[in-house]
């Protein structure tokens, strides 16, 4: 009985507590490029644009797609397979070595 109402008492404050976070401020970069909304759909789901914006941006194609194969296993991103090729051409033109030079 003891363990119960100790019990109680957490779910109740854990209840009581609410956290804010702040609202999202990264976005990814608009494309024509197909792989643009598969990100959009994919990604978003699981991390901020912002994961992207921070890697390197030399970064090869083959980082790309190991980067992406590694969000599908181990990390279990719900997306198929067919998708993987369009998302690592848009990540590699946009983010990665393959970027238009200024």
């Amino acid at each position: 009985m003891k363990i119960f109402a100790i019990l109680l008492l957490c779910a109740g404050a854990a209840s009581a507590t609410e956290i804010k976070l702040p609202d999202e401020t990264a976005a990814y970069k608009q494309s024509t490029l197909p792989g643009y909304q598969l990100v959009l759909a994919n990604c978003l789901l699981c991390h901020s644009a912002q994961y992207a914006q921070m890697q390197p941006p030399a970064s090869p194609r083959s980082y790309w797609e190991a980067t992406v194969k590694k969000m599908k296993k181990p990390f279990g991103a719900q997306f198929s397979d067919d998708d993987i090729p369009a998302m690592v051409d848009y990540l590699a033109k946009v983010y990665g070595a393959e970027k238009p030079k200024p």
